[in-house]
């Protein structure tokens, strides 16, 4: 009898345990426009995205922000007057699901000028879970053929807290983009060990 308890028991508790991942959250599709606000440790900075300029890209970031992604995320890769780069996932399964999940390429409809958001990207159909904040006007993004494709498409703009994204910690310039392999493998804990001034995203959440 017990064992039966017990196994109920466990039973129950994985039941209320919050998912890690679901497909079924990548089929949520975003509203036409929409607005998050990202709490960091260098204070907070607000967002407007909008499906026009990328509709996949932007149901992703949705997706994202839907489903608290971006909790405790380190904005690992701040290179000084070029771009702020955050999406490694604390917890590498989640990193992994989806990063294995890449959306289809789009093309580049707004241009990627001071305070624009798009995604990193690698190769086709890339797009997943890295994003990044341009830092100054990086129009030469919007053409930037590589890899199988052209461009970063812009799916959001930075409408307030322009002068706490400037404030991320800039010291380690591009050493951490460099060292993605790590970061996936050993999380928050191996930056906040051997990179300690690396700035975090709190939390992020829909506004009206």
């Amino acid at each position: 009898m017990k064992r039966v308890l017990l196994l109920a028991s466990i039973i129950l508790l994985a039941s209320c345990a919050p998912k890690k991942f679901n497909e079924k959250w990548l089929k949520a599709e975003s509203p036409n426009t929409f607005k998050a606000r990202f709490e960091t440790t260098k204070g907070n900075f607000d967002i407007v995205a909008r499906r026009a300029w990328s509709p996949k890209g932007v149901d992703r970031l949705y997706q994202l922000i839907k489903n608290k992604y971006y909790d405790d995320l380190a904005i690992f890769r701040v290179v000084p007057d070029f771009v702020a780069q955050f999406g490694i996932h604390n917890d590498s399964l989640i990193n992994k699901s989806w990063r294995e999940n890449g959306i289809d390429d789009e093309p580049v409809l707004a241009k990627n000028e001071a305070m624009s958001i798009s995604f990193a990207r690698g190769g086709v159909n890339t797009r997943s879970n890295q994003i990044f904040i341009n830092l100054k006007d990086n129009y030469r993004l919007d053409e930037l053929a590589y890899s199988g494709v052209t461009g970063f498409p812009v799916i959001a703009k930075v409408i307030a807290g322009k002068e706490n994204v400037l404030k991320f910690y800039d010291g380690y310039g591009d050493t951490l983009g460099r060292k993605q392999d790590s970061i996936v493998q050993f999380g928050n804990t191996y930056l906040r060990e051997k990179f300690p001034k690396v700035d975090y995203i709190i939390k992020a959440y829909f506004i009206k």
